[in-house]
């Protein structure tokens, strides 16, 4: 289901693109690092693979500090108090998440049963109902269950870093400050995660350990409403920047670049300057739109052909690279179902009390 030409006026087209291209490059990241396929196309691209394989996954960092922002939007747009209840808006945002999360994972299961004898690697050797428990439950890490499709890690962070976001908004409510205690209290928290939690790898099952870059982005959105735009991407970035003169960290490095990107980016947005016009904003909606569609369909799809390549088991090398690309096209166009038959309903879905309190 493409996006209407007519629609993308009122999107926000520079944060499609960037979640366009990070879910792209998220995409091309596991081909080259699973299969026979990538094992072909490394023997004629080995630069190629090593760099998807060891840089494509940092655009993780881009998904996080769009994640902020676009949840310091949703929650406190104005940049003054939380707006709505929290149990209902944590809730909803869990059925938006692990709903088509869930009909993912089930989907790779069953692709996995098709490709195991071919492909035993590539599967789990074993699920249990405690297992698939955990992962409906966005549990997996903390529970320590092996994750049953790529990117499972992700979903569950995603809901710890809004469930805290939300937390630090309730925090402040209540104060006659609120309309800088909560962006203060994120900044705080930022710091905290660039300056502590983020240096010990084993916390990356944590919220706290990510929260640098979804904070960054979160703050990104307060700043574009605020006099003191200029002054808090300065605070924000000496913040960032010292951490990274204290310890360099690569991702954090894009995250930083992504936040102050999407600051100017936003900037020119608000000034009525348009990214793009026409059928190529038109395009970039449509990914953008897609883009956890994809995030959560491609690896099955990333079975199905590492699984036909293995059984056909061609000798050209150049079968490998035309392997790649139809597991990376089929992918985008699987992302288009998924996304009107199983996302989109997941987000209208209200259940248990988030019906009741909106009554």
């Amino acid at each position: 289901m493409s996006v209407p030409i007519s629609a993308v006026s009122s999107r926000l087209l520079h944060l499609d693109v960037l979640k366009a291209v990070a879910a792209q490059l998220i995409v091309l990241h596991h081909l080259a690092a699973y299969g026979p396929v990538a094992e072909t196309v490394q023997a004629l691209w080995p630069a190629l693979i090593a760099w998807l394989y060891e840089y494509g996954r940092m655009a993780v960092q881009v998904f996080l500090v769009v994640g902020g922002f676009l949840t310091a939007r949703g929650l406190a747009p104005s940049g003054r108090r939380l707006e709505g209840a929290p149990l209902s808006l944590l809730w909803r945002r869990y059925l938006r998440l692990a709903l088509p999360f869930t009909a993912a994972v089930l989907l790779t299961l069953a692709c996995s049963a098709l490709v195991a004898p071919l492909l035993p690697e590539l599967v789990p050797a074993a699920v249990s109902a405690p297992q698939l428990l955990a992962h409906a439950l966005l549990l997996h890490d903390v529970l320590g269950h092996e994750a049953l499709t790529v990117g499972a890690w992700y979903v569950a962070i995603d809901l710890q870093l809004f469930a805290l976001l939300l937390a630090l908004l309730w925090l402040a409510r209540g104060s006659a400050a609120a309309r800088w205690l909560g962006p203060a209290l994120v900044l705080l928290l930022s710091a905290a995660s660039l300056w502590v939690f983020n240096l010990d790898a084993g916390q990356d099952i944590w919220a706290p350990y990510f929260f640098g870059a979804y904070g960054m982005g979160a703050l990104v959105h307060w700043l574009g409403l605020s006099r003191y735009r200029r002054l808090g991407l300065v605070l924000m970035t000496a913040l960032a920047g010292g951490a990274l003169v204290y310890e360099f960290r690569e991702r954090l490095a894009l995250a930083l670049a992504t936040a102050l990107l999407l600051a100017w980016l936003q900037q020119r947005h608000q000034h009525g300057l348009r990214l793009l016009r026409g059928r190529a904003a038109a395009a970039v909606a449509h990914l953008g739109t897609h883009s956890y569609a994809l995030f959560l369909v491609h690896f099955p799809i990333c079975l199905l052909v590492n699984a036909l390549f293995e059984h056909k088991d061609p000798e050209h090398p150049w079968a490998g690279v035309a392997a790649m690309a139809a597991a990376w096209a089929l992918s985008n166009l699987a992302a288009l179902p998924f996304y009107r038959w199983i996302e989109v309903p997941a987000g209208r879905l209200r259940l248990g009390w988030a019906r009741t309190q909106q009554a």
